[in-house]
């Protein structure tokens, strides 16, 4: 069974290492796709996912913009992983889990278990309420090739109100990576990374060099590039040189690419897929750009 991570690093450095966001924002879903429903979100996600097949290796479904629609919301977003899966790409969830005992096993199975309804590569968890929450996440990545994306040092402005809190002579998100090493370890897969992954925000890129230190063998998440300020450098600021090209995770861009300038007022699907491809072409090449990658776009 081939590892998170080894999945995720290939197809890093085959298509390169952006990871397009999918996030259905209130009242940003072109009318075209049906606008700010269930269904809207469904058809608009699942052309997402079409532009994206080829053009990047993961997507990231943001959990919370699907769950405000309920039920039916939900749904669309298993449209949206099942389609993910059909077309060839890694699936993160970014459901930022995080409870104790059988309620954080209900949350692993529904995400990484072999019947998950929601079919994800990997899941993105809060470890705040103690390693122990993480414990049930962890267990299905070893079972099932998973991967576990705990949050360190996030993107948002409030990340620093917590996070950066001196603990005993180091920040918090460096005394939670610390603790992490056992579980880094355990999830260390063929490639020399570990399928426990650490979220590691571009606009804190001192921080990301020094994660990097304290977790050598974890890919990083990097959300913040884009639409949050974060640019190309910041956001590989935590990878590593691997022969003549860094690498070491994956970049988010979410509004960047699936809501550019001009999408939000195509008059057809096939206008607004070229808007979208192009704005995956472009972020995919600004990043390759600064890892030393060579790219061939698709056809």
């Amino acid at each position: 069974m081939t590892s998170f991570a080894s999945r995720l690093i290939a197809g890093a450095r085959q298509i390169g290492p952006l990871c397009v966001g999918i996030d259905p924002h209130p009242g940003r879903i072109p009318d075209l796709f049906g606008g700010d429903t269930p269904d809207g979100l469904a058809a608009w996600g699942e052309a997402v996912v079409a532009a994206a097949a080829d053009r990047a290796c993961v997507v990231k479904p943001q959990v919370g913009l699907f769950e405000r629609h309920g039920p039916e919301g939900m749904r669309a977003l298993q449209h949206v992983c099942e389609a993910s899966k059909d077309a060839g790409l890694l699936v993160i969830a970014d459901a930022k889990r995080g409870d104790i005992g059988t309620t954080a096993k209900g949350y692993a199975a529904a995400y990484l278990s072999d019947a998950a309804p929601f079919p994800s590569d990997a899941v993105t968890v809060n470890p705040y309420m103690g390693l122990d929450t993480l414990e049930p996440f962890i267990e299905q990545a070893e079972a099932n090739g998973k991967g576990v994306v705990v949050l360190a040092r996030t993107s948002n402005p409030g990340s620093a109100d917590f996070q950066a809190r001196d603990l005993e002579g180091a920040p918090l998100y460096a005394r939670v990576v610390e603790a992490l090493a056992p579980a880094i370890a355990r999830l260390k897969g063929s490639e020399d990374w570990s399928s426990l992954m650490l979220v590691a925000g571009a606009t804190g890129p001192d921080e990301a060099r020094r994660l990097r230190q304290l977790a050598p063998d974890a890919l990083f998440l990097v959300p913040g590039y884009g639409a949050q300020g974060g640019g190309a450098e910041d956001a590989l600021a935590g990878f590593k040189s691997v022969g003549n090209r860094l690498e070491g995770g994956v970049v988010n861009a979410s509004r960047s690419v699936t809501f550019p300038a001009g999408s939000d007022t195509a008059a057809s699907k096939a206008e607004w897929r070229v808007l979208i491809e192009a704005a995956i072409e472009a972020a995919q090449a600004d990043l390759s750009v600064h890892t030393g990658q060579a790219r061939v776009a698709p056809a």
